[in-house]
């Protein structure tokens, strides 16, 4: 089954009861039983629903992976990943990851004695010094946020296997549209389902999709005992979102190639992030990795101050300056004080992530409009 297939009918089947071809939003926190114990498979919904069930299945079919276990937000999705860690244990993650993962490792797990490297995975060879007995989880975000790096899924999961060592890919970026991190060998796939798999800025959810039973049953025990679970019309809302998950994302990959050869050609723009310009020095490797290049650009400008990137950031008609990315809108943002403010400044600076580097996701308006818009930004600086 092809991928826009399966995004409409994986997973999914005609309500019993009535035939209605979309799931219902099944709105209830307990079900009846005949007897105690004596049930439909449904006993309380913190543990499963049928709506959330449908979209699990139909999450793990997009990633070709076999278990979906979906959270309240894709952060929940993460901390119960580092749930099935133990005191000691290490972790080996990107160097340039999304502000709130690094805030969760550093400040969230640190005081549990769960040690973090933060390596630059350019070479995947640069983990193997990081790698030891107690070393559980590499953690990749490809592309990353906001530098758009492309790291080697494949090349790492095979150094990290050969140690016994597990992988774990941040996929929200991609999506499973533009790329399968199961296939190239990882573990466990992440995503803020927020994003491009919702696609209307209209839902918070995370989600893990995995091909272990042994990995799927910890996760599944987490989930149904801390019960950070979506709601049923959230489930209902993503799995709608989904059904447009090819066609979006398509157009966005359209959309952001033009703005990029745009922002490229700027005299007012000094560096352009973004994969599908054969300028980037990971190129080959997402046109190897990626059967698309995403709808995500960063862009520094020549005049290098918080106070001229703030210029533009006010001047935009079309993008939004707001939070999150994936949607159908353009959003403008500015890593530095918004997503990645977490991270300290000399961090930041390590890998690029300047005061004005701006962060767009470029969404499915007219190609025409999006770039008159960062045209007439542009000129107020």
């Amino acid at each position: 089954m092809k991928f826009g297939t399966k995004a409409i009918h994986a997973g999914v089947k005609p309500d019993p009861s009535t035939g209605a071809i979309m799931t219902p939003i099944y709105q209830t926190s307990t079900y009846v039983q005949a007897a105690p114990g004596d049930h439909k498979g449904y006993a309380y919904a913190r543990t499963n629903n049928p709506t959330r069930d449908t979209l699990q299945e139909n999450l793990a079919a997009l990633e070709n992976g076999r278990f979906g276990i979906c959270f309240s937000s894709g952060m929940a999705a993460l901390d119960a990943i580092f749930r099935t860690l133990k005191s000691g244990d290490e972790i080996i993650a990107s160097h340039d990851i999304y502000g709130g993962s690094y805030r969760l490792i550093t400040q969230g797990y640190s005081q549990f004695d769960i040690k973090a490297h933060f390596v630059d995975m350019d070479d995947p060879k640069s983990i193997i010094p990081y790698i030891n007995k107690k070393t559980k989880y590499i953690c990749i975000e490809t592309p990353t946020n906001p530098m758009l790096n492309i790291v080697d899924i494949k090349t790492i999961c095979i150094v990290a296997h050969k140690h016994k060592v597990k992988v774990v890919v941040d996929n929200t970026f991609a999506s499973p549209y533009l790329q399968n991190p199961l296939d190239l060998g990882a573990d466990i796939v992440w995503h803020s389902c927020t994003k491009y798999l919702g696609g209307h800025s209209d839902v918070v959810m995370g989600a893990i999709i995995t091909k272990s039973k042994v990995i799927a049953d910890k996760l599944f025990f987490i989930q149904k005992s801390v019960g950070a679970i979506p709601g049923p019309q959230d489930c209902f809302l993503m799995l709608r979102g989904i059904k447009t998950l090819h066609i979006r994302v398509q157009r966005s990959c359209e959309n952001a190639k033009k703005v990029a050869e745009y922002l490229d050609n700027h005299k007012k723009v000094s560096k352009v992030y973004y994969p599908g310009l054969q300028s980037h020095p990971n190129h080959k490797l997402a046109k190897k990795q990626m059967s698309n290049y995403g709808g995500m650009i960063s862009f520094d400008l020549k005049k290098n101050t918080f106070a001229t990137a703030k210029k533009i950031l006010k001047s935009t008609k079309i993008f939004a300056l707001a939070e999150s990315l994936g949607g159908v809108e353009s959003l403008i943002g500015h890593p530095a004080s918004m997503t990645h403010a977490s991270i300290p400044k000399e961090d930041r600076m390590k890998i690029g992530l300047t005061d004005s580097l701006i962060r767009l996701s470029i969404g499915i308006e007219h190609i025409d409009d999006i770039i008159a818009d960062l045209d007439k930004a542009l000129s107020k600086i």
